[in-house]
Protein backbone atom coordinates (compact mmCIF):
# COMPACT_ATOMS: atom_id res chain seq x y z
CA UNK A 1 0.00 0.00 0.00
CA UNK A 2 0.63 3.58 0.01
CA UNK A 3 1.45 6.09 2.27
CA UNK A 4 -1.31 6.52 5.17
CA UNK A 5 -4.07 8.75 3.67
CA UNK A 6 -3.86 12.20 5.92
CA UNK A 7 -7.25 13.55 7.09
CA UNK A 8 -6.71 17.51 8.05
CA UNK A 9 -8.79 18.25 10.82
CA UNK A 10 -9.29 21.76 12.71
CA UNK A 11 -11.39 23.82 14.71
CA UNK A 12 -13.95 22.62 16.89
CA UNK A 13 -14.84 19.77 17.45
CA UNK A 14 -18.03 19.44 15.44
CA UNK A 15 -16.10 21.39 12.72
CA UNK A 16 -13.20 18.56 12.74
CA UNK A 17 -16.01 16.25 12.96
CA UNK A 18 -18.08 17.11 9.92
CA UNK A 19 -14.34 17.18 8.20
CA UNK A 20 -13.95 13.73 8.80
CA UNK A 21 -17.12 12.13 8.43
CA UNK A 22 -17.58 14.26 4.50
CA UNK A 23 -14.10 12.99 3.37
CA UNK A 24 -14.57 9.37 3.89
CA UNK A 25 -18.43 9.28 4.36
CA UNK A 26 -18.65 5.83 2.25
CA UNK A 27 -15.99 4.34 3.92
CA UNK A 28 -17.39 5.03 7.66
CA UNK A 29 -20.41 3.51 6.90
CA UNK A 30 -19.16 0.38 5.23
CA UNK A 31 -17.16 -0.17 8.18
CA UNK A 32 -19.81 0.51 10.54
CA UNK A 33 -22.11 -1.71 9.41
CA UNK A 34 -19.34 -4.41 9.45
CA UNK A 35 -18.65 -3.40 12.86
CA UNK A 36 -22.27 -3.45 14.21
CA UNK A 37 -22.72 -7.27 12.73
CA UNK A 38 -19.84 -8.55 14.20
CA UNK A 39 -20.61 -6.77 17.40
CA UNK A 40 -23.41 -9.31 17.23
CA UNK A 41 -21.86 -12.66 15.91
CA UNK A 42 -20.93 -15.38 18.22
CA UNK A 43 -17.70 -15.95 16.53
CA UNK A 44 -16.52 -12.59 18.32
CA UNK A 45 -18.30 -12.36 21.20
CA UNK A 46 -19.12 -15.93 22.48
CA UNK A 47 -23.22 -15.59 21.51
CA UNK A 48 -25.26 -13.88 18.98
CA UNK A 49 -27.06 -10.90 19.55
CA UNK A 50 -29.78 -8.98 16.84
CA UNK A 51 -28.62 -5.97 15.69
CA UNK A 52 -31.68 -3.63 17.74
CA UNK A 53 -30.07 -5.66 21.17
CA UNK A 54 -26.71 -4.35 19.80
CA UNK A 55 -27.14 -1.03 19.30
CA UNK A 56 -28.92 -0.78 22.78
CA UNK A 57 -25.99 -1.36 24.45
CA UNK A 58 -24.10 1.13 22.29
CA UNK A 59 -26.94 3.50 22.95
CA UNK A 60 -26.73 2.97 26.99
CA UNK A 61 -22.69 3.92 26.89
CA UNK A 62 -23.51 7.49 25.44
CA UNK A 63 -24.38 8.98 28.85
CA UNK A 64 -20.70 7.87 29.81
CA UNK A 65 -18.90 9.01 27.23
CA UNK A 66 -20.87 12.83 26.73
CA UNK A 67 -19.50 12.58 30.73
CA UNK A 68 -16.00 11.60 30.16
CA UNK A 69 -15.64 13.97 27.28
CA UNK A 70 -18.76 16.18 25.79
CA UNK A 71 -16.47 17.68 23.47
CA UNK A 72 -15.10 14.54 21.90
CA UNK A 73 -19.00 13.30 21.70
CA UNK A 74 -19.30 16.23 19.61
CA UNK A 75 -16.77 15.36 17.33
CA UNK A 76 -18.47 11.92 16.81
CA UNK A 77 -21.27 13.52 16.60
CA UNK A 78 -20.13 15.60 13.68
CA UNK A 79 -19.26 12.61 11.84
CA UNK A 80 -22.38 11.01 12.70
CA UNK A 81 -24.02 14.05 10.79
CA UNK A 82 -21.92 13.79 8.49
CA UNK A 83 -22.32 10.65 7.43
CA UNK A 84 -25.88 9.91 8.21
CA UNK A 85 -25.34 7.64 11.19
CA UNK A 86 -26.42 7.46 14.96
CA UNK A 87 -23.85 7.69 17.97
CA UNK A 88 -24.59 4.29 19.04
CA UNK A 89 -23.73 3.11 15.37
CA UNK A 90 -20.25 4.76 16.04
CA UNK A 91 -19.60 3.99 19.41
CA UNK A 92 -19.36 0.74 18.32
CA UNK A 93 -16.92 1.49 14.92
CA UNK A 94 -15.11 3.34 17.62
CA UNK A 95 -14.36 1.12 20.03
CA UNK A 96 -15.25 -2.71 18.61
CA UNK A 97 -13.12 -4.49 20.65
CA UNK A 98 -14.16 -2.98 24.48
CA UNK A 99 -17.55 -3.11 22.77
CA UNK A 100 -16.78 -6.94 22.32
CA UNK A 101 -16.04 -7.31 25.86
CA UNK A 102 -19.59 -5.39 27.17
CA UNK A 103 -21.56 -7.90 24.90
CA UNK A 104 -19.24 -11.03 25.74
CA UNK A 105 -20.44 -10.29 29.66
CA UNK A 106 -24.04 -9.83 28.85
CA UNK A 107 -24.09 -13.51 27.62
CA UNK A 108 -21.90 -14.79 30.61
CA UNK A 109 -19.63 -16.50 28.91
CA UNK A 110 -16.66 -18.74 30.07
CA UNK A 111 -14.63 -19.79 26.73
CA UNK A 112 -12.30 -18.53 24.31
CA UNK A 113 -14.29 -16.80 21.32
CA UNK A 114 -13.07 -18.21 18.17
CA UNK A 115 -11.56 -14.89 17.14
CA UNK A 116 -9.65 -12.40 19.24
CA UNK A 117 -8.85 -8.77 16.97
CA UNK A 118 -5.69 -7.98 20.16
CA UNK A 119 -2.44 -9.37 18.00
CA UNK A 120 -0.12 -5.79 18.08
CA UNK A 121 3.10 -5.49 19.35
CA UNK A 122 3.94 -2.11 21.40
CA UNK A 123 7.30 -0.80 22.98
CA UNK A 124 8.81 2.07 24.69
CA UNK A 125 12.64 2.64 23.94
CA UNK A 126 14.06 4.91 26.87
CA UNK A 127 16.83 7.38 26.15
CA UNK A 128 19.05 5.23 27.41
CA UNK A 129 18.73 2.18 24.48
CA UNK A 130 18.60 5.07 21.41
CA UNK A 131 21.03 5.84 19.47
CA UNK A 132 20.51 9.97 19.57
CA UNK A 133 19.80 9.73 23.58
CA UNK A 134 15.99 10.67 22.47
CA UNK A 135 13.42 7.30 23.13
CA UNK A 136 10.60 6.18 20.93
CA UNK A 137 7.06 4.53 21.47
CA UNK A 138 6.04 2.15 18.45
CA UNK A 139 4.29 -0.57 17.32
CA UNK A 140 2.45 -2.95 15.02
CA UNK A 141 -1.47 -2.75 14.62
CA UNK A 142 -3.22 -5.61 13.70
CA UNK A 143 -6.69 -6.29 13.00
CA UNK A 144 -8.56 -8.58 10.20
CA UNK A 145 -6.57 -7.89 7.16
CA UNK A 146 -9.81 -6.17 5.31
CA UNK A 147 -8.94 -3.30 7.64
CA UNK A 148 -6.06 -1.89 6.01
CA UNK A 149 -8.33 0.57 3.22
CA UNK A 150 -9.65 1.89 6.74
CA UNK A 151 -6.71 3.03 7.80
CA UNK A 152 -6.06 7.22 7.88
CA UNK A 153 -3.58 9.42 9.92
CA UNK A 154 -5.31 12.24 11.19
CA UNK A 155 -3.71 15.48 11.34
CA UNK A 156 -5.26 17.20 14.16
CA UNK A 157 -5.19 20.89 14.81
CA UNK A 158 -8.02 21.53 17.97
CA UNK A 159 -8.77 24.98 18.26
CA UNK A 160 -8.33 24.35 22.06
CA UNK A 161 -5.77 22.33 23.06
CA UNK A 162 -2.18 20.36 21.57
CA UNK A 163 -2.16 19.88 18.17
CA UNK A 164 -1.55 16.00 17.37
CA UNK A 165 -1.17 13.62 15.10
CA UNK A 166 -2.88 9.76 15.14
CA UNK A 167 -2.66 6.65 13.52
CA UNK A 168 -6.56 6.01 12.95
CA UNK A 169 -9.32 4.20 10.80
CA UNK A 170 -12.38 6.13 9.05
CA UNK A 171 -14.47 7.58 11.42
CA UNK A 172 -12.48 6.79 14.55
CA UNK A 173 -11.59 9.69 16.59
CA UNK A 174 -7.61 8.31 17.48
CA UNK A 175 -5.95 4.66 17.94
CA UNK A 176 -2.15 6.02 18.14
CA UNK A 177 -0.85 9.05 18.80
CA UNK A 178 1.09 12.26 19.29
CA UNK A 179 0.74 15.70 20.38
CA UNK A 180 2.93 18.74 20.27
CA UNK A 181 3.27 19.01 23.48
CA UNK A 182 5.69 15.73 22.99
CA UNK A 183 2.92 12.86 24.72
CA UNK A 184 3.21 9.97 22.77
CA UNK A 185 0.15 7.24 23.56
CA UNK A 186 -0.57 3.58 22.07
CA UNK A 187 -2.83 0.22 23.02
CA UNK A 188 -2.69 -3.58 23.19
CA UNK A 189 -6.30 -4.98 23.15
CA UNK A 190 -7.01 -7.18 26.36
CA UNK A 191 -9.82 -9.76 26.77
CA UNK A 192 -11.66 -8.53 29.64
CA UNK A 193 -14.59 -10.51 30.55
CA UNK A 194 -15.60 -8.05 33.10
CA UNK A 195 -17.19 -5.52 30.64
CA UNK A 196 -19.58 -2.76 31.06
CA UNK A 197 -21.53 0.20 30.42
CA UNK A 198 -18.85 3.03 29.90
CA UNK A 199 -16.36 4.80 27.94
CA UNK A 200 -14.56 2.80 24.64
CA UNK A 201 -10.87 3.29 24.32
CA UNK A 202 -10.89 5.69 21.56
CA UNK A 203 -12.10 8.34 23.58
CA UNK A 204 -9.19 7.49 26.25
CA UNK A 205 -6.94 7.77 23.58
CA UNK A 206 -7.88 11.61 22.50
CA UNK A 207 -8.28 12.67 25.75
CA UNK A 208 -4.61 11.42 26.84
CA UNK A 209 -3.42 13.56 23.42
CA UNK A 210 -5.14 16.66 25.21
CA UNK A 211 -3.27 16.88 27.64
CA UNK A 212 0.65 18.55 28.28
CA UNK A 213 1.82 16.33 31.05
CA UNK A 214 1.94 12.76 31.18
CA UNK A 215 0.58 12.38 34.73
CA UNK A 216 -2.49 14.60 33.30
CA UNK A 217 -2.73 11.90 30.52
CA UNK A 218 -2.07 8.79 32.83
CA UNK A 219 -5.69 10.39 35.08
CA UNK A 220 -7.19 10.14 31.68
CA UNK A 221 -6.47 6.45 31.34
CA UNK A 222 -6.99 5.43 35.47
CA UNK A 223 -9.88 7.48 36.00
CA UNK A 224 -12.28 6.44 33.09
CA UNK A 225 -14.90 4.35 33.67
CA UNK A 226 -13.74 1.71 30.67
CA UNK A 227 -16.22 -0.59 29.20
CA UNK A 228 -14.03 -2.77 28.32
CA UNK A 229 -9.88 -3.96 28.63
CA UNK A 230 -7.09 -2.58 27.30
CA UNK A 231 -3.45 -2.10 27.48
CA UNK A 232 -1.94 1.65 27.48
CA UNK A 233 1.49 2.70 27.07
CA UNK A 234 2.61 6.50 27.42
CA UNK A 235 5.87 8.23 26.57
CA UNK A 236 6.83 11.73 26.68
CA UNK A 237 9.75 13.77 25.35
CA UNK A 238 11.28 13.50 28.93
CA UNK A 239 11.61 10.28 28.66
CA UNK A 240 8.99 8.75 30.92
CA UNK A 241 7.57 5.53 29.87
CA UNK A 242 3.84 3.96 31.71
CA UNK A 243 2.34 0.89 30.99
CA UNK A 244 -0.96 0.33 32.30
CA UNK A 245 -3.17 -2.74 31.59
CA UNK A 246 -6.62 -1.51 32.50
CA UNK A 247 -9.59 -3.24 33.09
CA UNK A 248 -12.92 -2.16 34.01
CA UNK A 249 -12.60 -0.97 37.58
CA UNK A 250 -9.02 -1.95 37.77
CA UNK A 251 -5.61 -0.17 36.82
CA UNK A 252 -2.17 -1.94 37.03
CA UNK A 253 0.60 0.35 36.47
CA UNK A 254 4.32 -0.37 35.68
CA UNK A 255 7.13 2.10 34.95
CA UNK A 256 9.84 2.44 32.89
CA UNK A 257 13.24 2.03 33.99
CA UNK A 258 16.47 1.57 31.96
CA UNK A 259 15.63 -1.43 29.97
CA UNK A 260 12.53 -1.51 27.23
CA UNK A 261 9.02 -1.68 28.49
CA UNK A 262 7.08 -4.24 25.67
CA UNK A 263 3.82 -5.58 25.95
CA UNK A 264 1.55 -7.89 23.43
CA UNK A 265 -2.04 -9.03 24.06
CA UNK A 266 -1.38 -11.23 27.35
CA UNK A 267 -1.79 -9.79 30.71
CA UNK A 268 1.35 -10.00 33.05
CA UNK A 269 0.27 -8.76 36.55
CA UNK A 270 -1.95 -11.46 38.14
CA UNK A 271 -4.40 -8.95 39.18
CA UNK A 272 -5.52 -7.96 35.61
CA UNK A 273 -4.81 -11.63 34.36
CA UNK A 274 -7.74 -12.75 37.05
CA UNK A 275 -10.04 -10.40 35.23
CA UNK A 276 -9.62 -11.76 31.48
CA UNK A 277 -11.55 -14.20 29.88
CA UNK A 278 -10.19 -17.50 28.35
CA UNK A 279 -7.15 -17.21 25.48
CA UNK A 280 -7.34 -19.32 22.71
CA UNK A 281 -4.13 -21.69 23.13
CA UNK A 282 -2.81 -20.13 19.61
CA UNK A 283 -3.60 -16.34 20.85
CA UNK A 284 -1.79 -17.02 24.02
CA UNK A 285 1.45 -18.78 22.02
CA UNK A 286 0.90 -15.99 19.60
CA UNK A 287 1.26 -13.08 22.10
CA UNK A 288 4.20 -14.52 24.26
CA UNK A 289 6.30 -15.37 21.45
CA UNK A 290 6.30 -11.71 20.07
CA UNK A 291 6.51 -10.23 23.13
CA UNK A 292 9.96 -12.62 23.89
CA UNK A 293 11.07 -11.70 20.52
CA UNK A 294 10.52 -7.92 20.62
CA UNK A 295 12.70 -8.25 24.11
CA UNK A 296 15.12 -9.94 22.41
CA UNK A 297 15.22 -7.32 18.97
CA UNK A 298 15.35 -4.33 21.80
CA UNK A 299 18.14 -5.35 24.14
CA UNK A 300 21.34 -4.19 22.50
CA UNK A 301 20.80 -0.26 22.63
CA UNK A 302 21.57 1.53 20.00
CA UNK A 303 18.38 1.92 18.27
CA UNK A 304 17.21 4.18 15.68
CA UNK A 305 13.88 4.53 14.10
CA UNK A 306 15.48 2.30 10.96
CA UNK A 307 15.99 -0.64 14.09
CA UNK A 308 12.50 -0.35 15.62
CA UNK A 309 11.06 -0.29 11.17
CA UNK A 310 12.97 -3.52 10.98
CA UNK A 311 11.07 -5.30 14.10
CA UNK A 312 7.84 -4.54 13.02
CA UNK A 313 9.09 -6.19 10.15
CA UNK A 314 10.18 -9.04 11.57
CA UNK A 315 8.66 -13.12 10.81
CA UNK A 316 7.50 -13.29 14.14
CA UNK A 317 5.84 -9.55 14.89
CA UNK A 318 4.55 -9.00 11.68
CA UNK A 319 1.84 -11.38 11.02
CA UNK A 320 0.30 -12.28 7.78
CA UNK A 321 -3.01 -13.19 7.77
CA UNK A 322 -4.11 -17.04 7.58
CA UNK A 323 -7.46 -18.64 6.82
CA UNK A 324 -9.48 -18.96 9.12
CA UNK A 325 -8.67 -16.12 11.17
CA UNK A 326 -7.09 -14.00 8.77
CA UNK A 327 -5.12 -11.73 11.40
CA UNK A 328 -2.84 -9.26 9.84
CA UNK A 329 -0.46 -6.90 10.86
CA UNK A 330 -2.41 -3.67 8.99
CA UNK A 331 0.41 -1.04 9.53
CA UNK A 332 2.48 0.32 12.56
CA UNK A 333 3.59 3.54 14.12
CA UNK A 334 6.56 4.89 15.23
CA UNK A 335 6.95 8.34 17.44
CA UNK A 336 10.38 10.12 19.22
CA UNK A 337 8.35 12.48 21.09
CA UNK A 338 11.51 14.88 21.56
CA UNK A 339 11.86 15.59 18.08
CA UNK A 340 8.01 15.45 17.33
CA UNK A 341 9.15 12.91 14.44
CA UNK A 342 6.29 10.54 13.46
CA UNK A 343 6.66 7.54 10.29
CA UNK A 344 3.53 5.66 10.06
CA UNK A 345 2.69 2.90 7.68
CA UNK A 346 -0.82 1.38 5.98
CA UNK A 347 -0.46 -2.57 5.34
CA UNK A 348 2.12 -4.74 6.29
CA UNK A 349 5.42 -3.45 6.93
CA UNK A 350 7.04 -6.00 4.78
CA UNK A 351 5.53 -4.77 2.07
CA UNK A 352 5.19 -0.76 2.70
CA UNK A 353 7.07 1.84 2.91
CA UNK A 354 7.14 4.31 6.45
CA UNK A 355 5.97 8.28 5.63
CA UNK A 356 7.72 10.68 7.88
CA UNK A 357 6.00 13.24 9.38
CA UNK A 358 7.02 15.87 11.84
CA UNK A 359 4.56 17.50 14.28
Amino acid sequence: MSAPRVLALAGSPRDMGLAHGHACRDLIRKYTDERVALAGSAVWTGHAMSRDAVLALAEACIPAHTAYSPELMDEIGGIAEACGLSLAELIITNGFTDFIDLVYARGNGDAATAQAEDDCTAFIVPDALSADGKGFFGQTWDMHASSARYVVLIDGRPADGPAFMAFSLTGCVGMIGMNDAGIAIGINNLLGAGGQIGVTWPLVVRKALQQTDIEAALDCITGAELVGAHNFQLFDRLGTGINIEAMPGHCHVTRSSGEALLHSNHCLDPRTLALCRPRSAASQASSEARLAQGRRLLAGGGLTAEVLMALTRDQVICVRAEPPLDMETCGAAIMQPATGRFWAVQGLPTQSEYARFTL
